[in-house]
């Protein structure tokens, strides 16, 4: 395992003099390299802290606050969040960035993503359906063709592009264009414009209302992202004390009100229920409400954005980016950092963290220098960026309910041939057998599912080398296999310990000789922290072979990963 001491740099000596912001004579801002891994790297523990704690929530409140004795315990381990849609997506841009550059166009942009792998929801899945249909973007995001335009996915995706722009708000505005625009429109895009835009002032701004007010500029004033952040700022000042109140006037307007949800929020997925909304607006807002009532507490400005409800993983994660990103990662508190294990692999990607920092110091200096700026090396060998100040240009105003005309883009016959998914690609098979063969010898599997990164796991729901699997499909389950040879004159049983992912359940099917012996739910209902331990006796076939069977079957189809730490057969 490598030590973190590699990635995480040291700033101590570095002289507050090198750290210098724009004035009204200075055209350029100047930002010590070493200063700015600091500050990027504590954005990425941000995003996964921020997730991380919020995860076991997601959906719990819908229209209310969540009372403060429901909000989970912080430890550690959390930190370790790898299979979050809120994080790995954006590795694919990266990666494409990294792979063609910072000028790659668009349609390349769609491609990559259409060949992503990992699980996806609402306007992701959507505007990836539509790609691997050959729908090319912009219209793959377009709302005549995804009802769900206006939710929050870029929102919750669009940090990489101000954690690689420091003080480039314009260069976010620019990303936004390649990538949210795959999934999102109007609204849906400028959330994600903005998010990006707060992080890229967060390198040299620390006064949480001014990072606000300066990413205001990155987004078209007339849209209603603009207004719901106007009103944030508006209501903060009016009552800078009780965020609750602040919440309900949030509630009232964008909630409730249909003139802001235009009837575009609510979920279309098979089992979605209850006032469950995605809207952009609704949880953008909850994520200024952490930013400005936690007043620079990392604690405070987390759970305050989880208690505000819905989407209370994606929030919080975005809000501890900005603030962890304004903090450095020398101020983080070490909880958040400790237990990080360097060696993850994010979902569906090349990349662990420190590949991931790598990663992010290359494409920055590309983008110093491609915005303008220039590298300068000081006299103790310091580099430094040289950002020029540039005055952020809005995107094209437009609005998902009254969306303007269908581009008719079409991806070309050579285009498609490099498209490899469909768009039942989720349902393609992974071969997890040397994983399996490692965690419990002998044992055989089959139809396990791509979704959610499944094979052996360093860690996984507060257990160490955790075999991670996933249903197939709907009705198709991943299935473990082995034939034991059961002794006589023993008790002998099938002894295993199985667990969830906190946001959902499965079931657990066992069978012997192809015939059921049990089936429990293995959720929130039925578990202990998280896990639990099935026992089956199988003394029956004392004497004989028999062919044993363990199905992770999907429930409803809703985050239904099962995690394994323990099978064994055990005699006595």
């Amino acid at each position: 395992m490598r030590r973190l001491g590699l990635v995480f740099v040291g700033f101590a000596a570095i002289a507050a003099a090198l750290i210098e912001t724009a004035t009204a004579q200075d055209d350029v801002r100047r930002l010590p390299v070493r200063r700015y891994v600091d500050k990027m790297q504590a954005g990425w523990i941000g995003q996964m802290a921020g997730v991380g704690w919020g995860g076991p929530t997601e959906w719990w409140c819908r229209g209310e606050i969540m009372a403060e004795n429901r909000v989970p315990k912080w430890h550690p381990g959390l930190i370790n969040q790898f299979n979050q849609d809120d994080i790995y997506v954006e590795m694919t841009f990266l990666q494409t960035l990294e792979t063609h550059g910072l000028d790659v166009s668009i349609r390349q942009a769609g491609i990559d993503f259409a060949n992503s792998r990992y699980r996806l929801w609402c306007a992701n899945k959507t505007g990836r359906d539509n790609l691997r249909k050959g729908i090319a973007p912009p219209d793959s995001s377009h709302p005549k063709l995804n009802p769900n335009a206006d939710d929050i996915d870029y929102q919750i995706e669009a940090d990489y592009s101000g954690l690689i722009a420091p003080g480039m708000p314009q260069l976010a505005i620019e990303l936004g264009e390649k990538f949210g625009r795959l999934m999102n429109y109007g609204d849906g895009l400028y959330a994600g414009q903005f998010v990006g835009a707060m992080y890229a002032v967060a390198f040299f701004e620390d006064d949480i209302v001014k990072i606000i007010k300066t990413a205001l500029r990155a987004i078209p004033a007339e849209s209603q992202y603009a207004e719901m952040v106007r009103d944030m700022l508006a209501w903060y000042e009016k009552n800078p004390d009780d965020w609750q109140k602040t919440w309900q006037w949030v509630e009232d307007k964008y909630h409730k009100d249909p003139r802001y949800s235009h009837g575009l929020w609510k979920l279309t997925e098979a089992g979605a229920k209850g006032e469950q909304n995605i809207d952009a607006k609704l949880n953008g807002a909850y994520i200024l409400m952490g930013l400005l009532y936690g007043k620079g507490d990392p604690d405070q400005t987390i759970v305050i954005s989880i208690r505000c409800g819905q989407d209370s993983d994606c929030n919080p994660s975005n809000a501890a980016g900005i603030l962890f990103t304004t903090m450095g990662l020398e101020k983080v508190p070490a909880r958040f950092k400790s237990a990080l294990n360097p060696e993850g692999k994010f979902s569906h990607t090349p990349y662990d963290f420190p590949k991931l920092i790598d990663v992010s110091k290359v494409l920055v200096r590309q983008a110093v220098e491609r915005g303008g700026g220039r590298i300068e090396k000081q006299a103790n060998g310091e580099e430094v960026f040289v950002i020029p100040v540039v005055a952020s240009q809005p995107s094209e105003l437009m609005r998902s309910w009254e969306p303007g005309p269908i581009a008719g883009s079409k991806f070309t016959d050579a285009e498609m041939a490099k498209i490899q998914a469909t768009s039942s690609g989720v349902h393609t098979k992974t071969d997890i057998g040397t994983d399996l063969e490692k965690f419990a010898p002998g044992w055989k599997s089959d139809n396990c599912g791509v979704a959610e990164n499944p094979g052996l796991h360093a860690s996984r729901g507060g257990r160490e080398k955790v075999l991670v699997t996933h249903p197939l499909n709907g009705s198709m389950p991943c299935v473990l296999t082995k034939t034991v040879d059961i002794p006589t004159g023993r008790k002998t049983r099938l002894v295993i310990e199985v667990g969830h992912d906190p946001r959902g359940d499965w079931i657990l099917l066992v069978t012997a000789n192809g015939k059921q012996v049990k089936q429990e739910i293995i959720g929130g209902r039925t578990c202990i922290d998280g896990w639990t331990e099935v026992r089956v006796d199988l003394s029956g076939y004392a004497g004989k072979s028999v062919s044993l069977g363990l199905e992770n079957r999907a429930n409803g189809w809703h985050f239904e990963t099962g995690y394994w730490s323990h099978i064994a057969i055990e005699s006595d």
